[in-house]
């Protein structure tokens, strides 16, 4: 098995990550409380004593007991909190612990994405220093005893993924009448489907005790938490609401289904070929395990590499199908099926002329990463192409009325004769068996599914990924069932620049808009836009195996993806460049003659040190700067079931299995190796816009 790089790199690697595993699998709750004691007296303005008080946390009581020294201060802290979710309030409990006594005081920060079991935990300990000072402790407003609320009007707030969200309750004595939800900074399509939904949930349950939205955890559980403090200010005692959670149905109906096409799984590749199928006149079901449509796409950052569009005849950028076709080839190694390669690069200009047509125009052209000429295409704010062609894509859906089955997992393909006739499918009540006269795959990689990656690649255990959560390989799983052949399957990529701690993924649109990498020594050490893989085994060798990428006010201005780096915390900014550099703890002169060097590359359009030759049309120069500490994660997985250039699904005999397309990243062979960034776009788009013509042909025919 070929290996990107060697053990030791990877295990710098998960170090990074190690917090994030650290706090999901290795929580006790009395241990970590034993374990940040200030073990001395300090001075304070306390009692000395043991005082004890209890808030509602997210999923019950919170308790915090406060040890006052001999001298005042707080000398120990212990918070239970047996109920709360594991890898959310229970992984913020030992965080909030060692801030309070750091600080020797109860006003510290939520910790992200567990807002409630925060302010459980502050409340809490606010009352037991309370207690401690002489203070009378407010226990807050009550209902009148028979009644669930004060009637009125109750708004709370809670930190979110992407910024606040505000949840406002109107009450009456004994029902909740309506709630509003509003998050306008979530991530497009992901956490704003946790606003969209969660009010229907939290009215039909007339409880907050409601499932969050799975792959919106941070944004779900900041609603039903700020709905909670809103029933708390409406006098409501939270522990008397029953859970509402959903439980599984004991027996399930089953249903039976008939179509034309049946698509699994609605990212972007299964939503262009519903789009298209539909357009063609055929009957289309759209499966989705998922509550929301999306899949990895709505995590695409950069854009869509098209050669030969119009876009780059208007802007006067000279670009081609084989220099195209050569860049995709050499980036993945040349391990790549060519004739997949150049069936992707010939189409892409005609994929582009297709996002015209339902109303997803990609205007904004630059470099990205392996590219030779400008070829990656983007929406003209320069905001993540993922959120906006799922977005635009959805609005199509919806407008054709295909049938969107939410919620509904394919477990089953249907064969007859060796010909795939339909799938099986479940969700929480039914067991479907749909019958079509085509199926089209599009359930995207196994980026999310960790068995998986080990299986193929031991040493990526443990590794950090970027993929949605409902990217886990069912669809290559399925395939094999029915004797697909698998290509390229160990071959999964380490993108270079991912935030650790939230897996966020920083777009290669910010280094191809001017960018730089720099390590804890404040230097550069690669030409940033070389390949994914290049550019990963370079940061993997530097000191700690991470960096920081660098960008100026010039820069976030150009480019609205910046906005949601700054709004979710994970950006450090810097009035001037050796502010920056005290911010991150590298030496100021260094990175200040870091980026005076690079202006002048700029400048003098040519790069002595690593030889860069793209994204240089603008320096860094407009302060304030800006800095996201990132490593390598897990990206996209390049192998998978095996097509030929309709999309169909070849079997380990090499012969078609009829009836059976493919198309995105469930499918191996398009990028080899390495993909290039802004290949994924032009792979769903091209392959699902084939997939679905293939399948429609095959209709006709049968």
């Amino acid at each position: 098995m070929k290996k990107l790089f060697d053990r030791s790199g990877i295990a710098s690697l998960l170090f990074m990550g190690a917090i994030s595993v650290f706090l999901v699998l290795a929580i006790d709750f009395y241990l970590v409380n034993s374990a940040f004691s200030v073990n001395e007296d300090v001075a304070g303005s306390y009692t000395p004593g043991t005082y004890t008080a209890s808030e509602d946390g997210f999923e019950g009581p919170v308790e915090v007991t406060v040890e006052i020294g001999d001298q005042g201060g707080i000398k120990d802290l212990t918070i239970v909190g047996a109920n709360e979710t594991p890898d959310v309030g229970g992984a913020a409990i030992p965080l909030l612990k060692k801030a309070i006594l750091e600080k020797q005081s109860a006003d510290v920060d939520a910790v992200t994405g567990a807002t409630f079991t925060s302010e459980a935990v502050k409340l809490a300990a606010a009352e037991a220093l309370a207690q401690a000072g002489g203070e009378e402790v407010s226990t807050g407003p009550k209902a009148p005893e028979g009644d669930l609320f004060i009637p009125g009007t109750y708004t709370e707030s809670a930190k979110g993924f992407g910024g606040d969200v505000t949840v406002t309750l109107e009450v009456t004595e004994d029902a909740i009448e309506s709630v509003t939800i509003e998050g306008g900074d979530e991530t497009e399509n992901i956490g704003s489907f946790a606003v969209e939904m969660l009010d229907d949930r939290i009215m039909e349950a007339q409880s907050p005790k409601v499932d969050a939205l799975s792959g919106a955890t941070v944004t779900s559980n900041a609603i039903l938490g700020a709905a909670k403090k809103a029933m708390k200010d409406a006098g409501a005692d939270i522990n008397a609401f029953p859970d509402k959670k959903e439980e599984a149905v004991a027996e399930k109906k089953n249903e039976e289904l008939n179509t034309d096409i049946v698509i699994i799984g609605a990212g972007g590749a299964g939503m262009t070929a519903a789009i298209n199928a539909k357009q063609a006149g055929k009957d289309v079901i759209l499966l989705e395990k998922m509550p929301y449509a999306g899949g990895n796409t709505t995590k695409a950052t950069g854009g869509m590499n098209a050669a030969e569009t119009h876009y780059q005849a208007e802007q006067g950028i000279d670009d081609s199908v084989e220099q195209f076709v050569e860049d995709t080839m050499e980036g993945g190694h040349n391990i790549n099926d060519r004739d997949l390669v150049e069936t992707m690069a010939e189409n892409s200009a005609e994929g582009i002329d297709w996002l015209d047509s339902i109303g997803a125009p990609l205007p904004k052209v630059s470099f990205s990463g392996g590219a030779t000429n400008a070829r990656i295409h983007a929406p003209e704010d320069g905001s993540g192409v993922g959120a906006y062609l799922v977005t635009s894509m959805l609005k199509k859906v919806n407008e054709l009325g295909i049938d969107v089955m939410y919620n509904t997992k394919a477990t089953e393909l249907i064969t007859k004769d060796g010909t795939v006739t339909g799938v099986k499918a479940e969700s929480r009540d039914t067991n479907y068996t749909i019958n079509a006269k085509a199926v089209i795959l599009a359930t995207g990689g196994f980026g999310n599914n960790e068995d998986m990656i080990v299986q193929y690649r031991e040493d990526l255990k443990g590794t950090v990924t970027t993929s949605a959560p409902g990217i886990t390989g069912d669809g290559i799983v399925m395939a094999e069932e029915v004797g697909a052949d698998l290509v390229d399957i160990e071959q999964i990529q380490l993108h270079p620049t991912v935030e650790q701690k939230t897996s966020m993924l920083i777009t290669e649109s910010v280094r191809g808009d001017g960018a730089i990498l720099v390590n804890q020594d404040g230097k550069r050490f690669t030409d940033e836009l070389l390949t994914r893989d290049v550019v990963s085994a370079a940061e993997l060798e530097q000191p700690g195996s991470y960096a920081y990428i660098i960008f100026d006010q010039r820069l976030r201005e150009g480019l609205k993806a910046t906005e949601k780096y700054i709004s979710t915390g994970i950006t450090v900014e810097g009035e001037t460049i050796e502010d920056l550099a005290e911010k991150i703890d590298v030496d100021p002169k260094t990175l200040a003659e870091t980026l005076n060097n690079w202006n002048k590359y700029v400048a003098d359009k040519n790069d002595p040190d690593f030889g860069r030759t793209t994204g240089m049309e603008k320096d860094l120069s407009q302060a304030p700067y800006y800095a996201i500490k990132i490593a390598p994660g897990i990206h996209h997985t390049m192998g998978g079931v095996h097509i030929d250039t309709s999309a169909e699904v070849l079997g380990k005999d090499g012969n078609k299995i009829p009836g059976l397309f493919a198309a995105g990243e469930v499918v191996g062979g398009v990028h080899g190796g390495n993909r290039i960034g802004g290949n994924a776009v032009a792979d769903i788009v091209v392959f699902g816009k084939i997939a679905s013509d293939s399948a429609v042909e095959w209709c006709d025919q049968n």
